[in-house]
């Protein structure tokens, strides 16, 4: 199973704007209130969470993370820390 990260949001553009930051282009995903993305490796998902945890007060989204089947995990800049170490704990490759 690939591991995942979903983005939602209630205001247009707001994914876009974090996105376009964290990547640093526009990546011109237009108003769209939902974004996921599957990742191979599950460590890979560490520096979006350390971006959201550390720029959540500056945009209007959610960030959830999914690593088993059906089981979803809520970030926030209070979990981030350790999410990201049990990521490494978890996944030591």
């Amino acid at each position: 199973m690939l591991a995942s990260v979903r983005l939602q949001s209630k205001q247009s553009g707001e994914i876009n704007k974090f996105l376009s930051a964290f990547y640093n282009t526009d990546l011109e995903i237009g108003n769209k209130l939902k974004w996921e993305k599957k990742y191979a490796n599950p460590i890979e998902i560490a520096e979006i969470i350390g971006v959201f945890a550390d720029n959540s007060e500056k945009f209007n989204i959610k960030m959830w993370i999914n690593l088993d089947k059906d089981i979803y995990i809520k970030i926030s800049a209070n979990n981030a820390n350790y999410i990201i170490k049990y990521l490494y704990e978890r996944y030591p490759y």
